[in-house]
């Protein structure tokens, strides 16, 4: 099978063995593979192939509203530079098509977790400057001379391996890093110290790699009480200072999250580092919603496999933890917490069936979960309901499932994602 890449995430097949009655593959998208046998021989799809091989739920992405809530950010913050942050599949996002979105509408850099997730970019076809946002394993610093990748420098080891590996593998221009500082985060960074200081000074030495600016991150951002964030962004300042008596320019600096993007202007710097934004959602419910007007980015649905009616005192799902207290119309939904649904919950957990807000019954399974829909009037096999989203005035918010699994909004669009097969809108 010779698979051509369309630049979208995409690509053709241009030969395809098959089995006999398997009827022959034009197109396909990138993704998870579905692996299909037969008799004599084995094929592996990539799911989007054919609606035959869709589930019957799935995540629907908007990317206008990525595009929306980017624009909106930017105004924001409309003298720094953007590195977006789309690491662990964009949030669920979806890698490819959110970078892509983003580099239309002109962002300068695209962050990721992992050297997996930079060369799943520049295997699209994505010459965005991409920012490691984690360190780099020390194994895999060819990686980043191959695939030109800004690392985020956390010690002076870390920086030498990374000038050994750009003189040994003949980096064709100097790799470019960010110091990370510890301002209060107490997870990467070097710390104010003076012998930190003459590391930085060492490290500006190195062949074959460059400085390209500072590095930290807020850790309470997001909270009512900004104290801690604004005593960050002062030993932030500091450092620099420091940095800049001793002869060291810092570069560009970049600091602000979503949270430090609307809350605190003063962090701005040459660049910000949107994330949860991006998608729609809002750090905490502490900021200010009025600074930055977001859409929700990702919606869930599915359609109803199955109705039956059953007497009071029916039992449902695993423990029979639910029973009916009336004779009622249960639907079975074919997602579960293989999908991303929460199985550990307050009670509270609803889908929207025909506008509807009804609840999910019974102990939730890997891949299916079960609804009350006795009080909603013409309810058919393979309607389509909402678990994430809106439907005819009926909404569920990210915020709204992560209180009843006692998460945040974040682990919910991220876990959905994970597995569910992804339609893109405009």
């Amino acid at each position: 099978m010779l698979l051509e890449h369309n630049g979208d995430g995409s690509c053709c097949v241009r030969y395809l063995r098959r089995a006999p009655g398997l009827p022959a593959v034009k197109h396909i998208r990138a993704g998870t593979f579905y692996v299909l046998t037969y008799p004599t021989s084995l094929v592996c799809y990539t799911h989007h192939m054919y609606n035959e091989l869709q589930r019957a739920a799935w995540a629907e992405i908007s990317l206008g509203n990525i595009k929306s809530n980017y624009l909106a950010i930017r105004a924001l913050a409309p003298d720094s530079e953007v590195i977006a942050s789309i690491k662990s599949d964009a949030y669920g996002h979806g890698l490819e098509k959110t970078a892509w979105e983003l580099v239309r509408n002109g962002v300068e850099y695209l962050g990721v977790a992992t050297i997996a997730e930079a060369i799943q970019l520049r295997s699209a076809g994505i010459g965005t400057d991409i920012v490691m946002l984690s360190a780099v394993p020390r194994g895999n610093t060819k990686d980043v001379v191959d695939q030109d990748l800004m690392s985020v420098v956390t010690t002076y080891e870390d920086a030498r391996l990374l000038s050994d590996a750009a003189t040994h593998f003949g980096a064709k221009k100097a790799l470019r890093f960010f110091i990370a500082l510890e301002t209060g985060m107490g997870r990467l960074g070097f710390m104010p110290r003076p012998e930190a200081l003459a590391d930085i000074a060492a490290i500006s030495t190195l062949p074959g790699i460059e400085m390209a600016g500072v590095f930290s991150h807020f850790a309470t951002a997001d909270e009512a009480d900004l104290s801690f964030a604004r005593a960050q962004i002062d030993s932030f300042n500091d450092y620099c200072v420091h940095l800049r008596e001793a002869g060291i320019d810092p570069g560009k600096r970049t600091m602000a999250n979503s949270a430090a993007i609307m809350a605190l202007p003063e962090s701005h710097f040459e660049i910000v580092r949107p994330g949860i934004a991006l998608y729609g959602l809002y750090p905490s419910e502490n900021v200010d919603k009025k600074i930055l007007q977001l859409n929700p980015a990702m919606s869930i649905k599915a359609n109803i496999i199955y109705l039956k009616k059953t007497p009071a005192g029916f039992p449902v799902s695993y423990g029979s933890r639910f029973v009916t207290q009336r004779e009622s119309l249960i639907a079975t939904l074919p997602l579960g917490y293989g999908d991303g649904l929460p199985r550990h919950t307050k009670g509270n957990a609803r889908i929207i069936c025909r506008g509807q807000i009804v609840p999910i019954v019974g102990t939730v399974c890997m891949d299916q979960c079960m609804a009350d829909v006795t009080d909603v009037p013409g309810v058919n096999e393979y309607d389509e309901v909402v678990f994430l989203g809106e439907q005819d005035g009926a909404r569920i918010t990210a915020e709204e499932i992560a209180e009843d699994s006692d998460t945040i909004s974040y682990e919910v669009i991220d876990h959905f994602g994970l597995r569910l097969p992804k339609k893109y809108i405009a």
